[in-house]
Formats: C-alpha cells, structure tokens, sequence
C-alpha cells in the first residue's frame, strides 16, 4: 500500500505526526509513507524510520498558486493509493485530487466537499488530543485506537552527530542543560529570559553547561540569558539559536542530560530525543499537545485567566509566565534527575 500523507506546516505537529505513521506501519507492516511537506521538516522526517521520503512542497504557509498545486498534483499522478491530510485547509486537498489518489482521507474542514472521497467528522471530545486525531485517520471510522498509544522517537546517527559538536567545538565532558527560550506563536508562551538566567546560574554552579537553542529570531533572548551570567559562568553556556540547522539542533540536543523549554516545536522534539525534559506552559495547555516522553515534568501556575490561548496577553501582565519562579523549574528537574540537584536548590531558596 502506498500512502502520501500531506504534512502540516509546523515543527512540533510534523514531531507529532509521527504517531500517524507508526499506527499506518502497524495496521500496514509494508506499506510506503511519503510525506509530502515544506522543506525545513526533511529533518525531522529523515529521522523517522516509517519514512520513505520527504517530497519537497515549494510554497509558503497559505499560498493558494493554484497552478503549482495543479502541477505538483499531476506529477504525483498514479504512485498512491492513497492520501491522509493533516491540515483542515482546502488548499491541502488540491495536490492529492489533482493527483487523482482512489482514497483522500481527512476531517472535515475548509470547504473540501468533493476534494475528499473519506470525509471524517471529528468528535472533539472523543480525541481531545491532536495525536489521537492523526492516529484515527489510519483507521476506519469510529475504530478504537490501539493503547498505549505511540510515541515520537527520533531516530540519530552517530556520525551527524559528531559532526555537529565538532561543528561548534562542542564537548560532552560536563553535562547539558538545553534551554529553548522562544515560541514562535508569541509572547505569552515565552517564560522570562531572567528565569532562564537564574536556572542557568544554578546548573552552571552544580557542574553543568548550557546550550541555548532557537531560529534565528531567538537569537537575541539567548544572549541576554547569556549576558545575565556572571563572568566566569557566562563562558560555560553557548546561543545556538539561530547559528544551527534544525537538522544539527536535533543532533546536539540528543546530547542533553536534561531540556527546559516553553511549548514549542524544540519541546516536542525533545520529548521525541526521549530527554529529561521540564516544560514550561502559560498561555497554552498540555491538554492537546502535551510533550509525549517517559521522563518530563509539566511546570505551570494555573492562574484563572489560563489557558487562553492568546499570542499576547490581553490584560499585559503575562502573570501565567512572570509569576512562575525559577525555583519550580529547578525543583522539577531536581525530580527529573533524582535528587541530585539538592544542593542547587539550598543554593537558590
């Protein structure tokens, strides 16, 4: 069977759909999955083993160009049987109908009526999770899904990731506390760079460095965690937000003995790295896509305005963030990692 699976647009749903494909490669042992998305997620794809290839989709998040659609659709012509769509657009309907794939599968969404031939609705309250709607999309309508359910795992390889840290002068002789400190979806997911700052300070003084990852437009809150170290530990943390591939971001973070970061696409491929990982929530809420690892501890406050799922907060106080101390974190990666942090929390109370 051969399957073309119609990617989202967003680091950690790519992470996140990977459930999808490994509940197809249960129900389908030798069934083909090609993922048909934007270029920056091949590296996230070529570390899935249910995988076969990444298809390059050359247009923007909400460009219509019918005609590259048309073209891309026709040239996909007769190589599928058939096509499951992630995105509720209409646009992500067109290249699987123009391609004229027998089964186009997907929820109900953005006029699709005739684009799609499996048309599913969704019971929001049945799959309150975004897994649990990419997974019931591998199988009939109103099957049950499979427990326990699946989780993300990146697959990397040594030689890559050698290559990174040698890349960047890198070195494993202390262990790695990685910190993601943006959000693309906005301000009210970004805890404070200050209290990144002082948990930084608290791991350097244990013994620890820091890695400090993002896109480039992360770059400058990195440098002010950095810049609010004092001489001496500031040496032992690095920025790589914006100066690695997302591919080398991967690798390096495997190295990790632990993460912390907002909910993000880094926090979702933490959990999919399987790193001791703390997540820190404001605005948003792990009830829908909550970091799917064995080891990971959700940090947040709960306040009655949250979650309200806003990119700024409309009262502008950011509370659900600012009132979150650095201490919770600490004391939730002193859980993570067994107690051993102890003396870093006698040092910060």
């Amino acid at each position: 069977m051969r399957i073309l699976i119609i990617g989202p647009s967003w680091v950690g749903d790519m992470v996140m759909a990977q459930t999808l494909f490994q509940c197809l490669k249960q129900r389908h042992p030798d069934c083909v999955i090609d993922v048909l998305a934007p270029d920056w997620s091949r590296p996230i794809l070529e570390r899935m083993p249910e995988v076969r290839q990444a298809l390059s989709f050359p247009l923007g998040h909400g460009a219509l160009e019918l005609g590259t659609r048309r073209g891309i659709g026709k040239s996909l012509a007769g190589q599928y049987d058939q096509a499951i769509l992630l995105p509720n657009s209409m646009k992500s309907a067109l290249v699987p109908f123009f391609a004229g794939i027998g089964q186009r599968t997907g929820w109900r969404g953005e006029m699709r009526w005739g684009l799609l031939n499996d048309v599913r609705k969704l019971d929001k309250a049945r799959y309150p999770l975004m897994i649990e709607r990419f997974m019931a999309l591998a199988y009939e309508p109103g099957a049950e899904l499979p427990q326990p359910y699946p989780r993300p795992e990146l697959r990397i390889e040594t030689a890559s990731r050698e290559a990174a840290l040698a890349k960047f002068g890198l070195s494993l002789d202390r262990p790695v506390l990685a910190l993601c400190p943006g959000a693309e979806f906005g301000e009210a997911k970004r805890w404070p760079a200050e209290h990144y700052a002082e948990v930084a300070d608290a791991l350097v003084r244990q013994g620890w460095q820091v890695w400090l990852f993002g896109s480039k437009n992360d770059h400058p809150v990195g440098e002010s965690i950095r810049a609010r170290l004092i001489p001496g530990l500031r040496e032992e943390s690095v920025n790589l937000a914006g100066e690695t591939s997302l591919a080398e971001a991967i690798d390096l973070m495997s190295c990790a003995a632990a993460v912390v970061s907002n909910d993000s696409g880094l926090m979702h491929v933490a959990a999919a790295l399987n790193r001791p990982l703390v997540a820190v929530y404001g605005s948003t809420s792990p009830g829908f896509t909550p970091p799917l690892a064995e080891q990971v501890e959700v940090v947040r406050l709960g306040l009655e305005c949250s979650p309200c799922f806003d990119r700024t907060c409309r009262f502008g106080h950011y509370n659900c963030l600012r009132l979150l101390e650095p201490q919770a974190v600490i004391a939730a990666l002193q859980r993570l990692d067994g107690g051993q942090l102890i003396d870093v929390l006698a040092e910060v109370d």
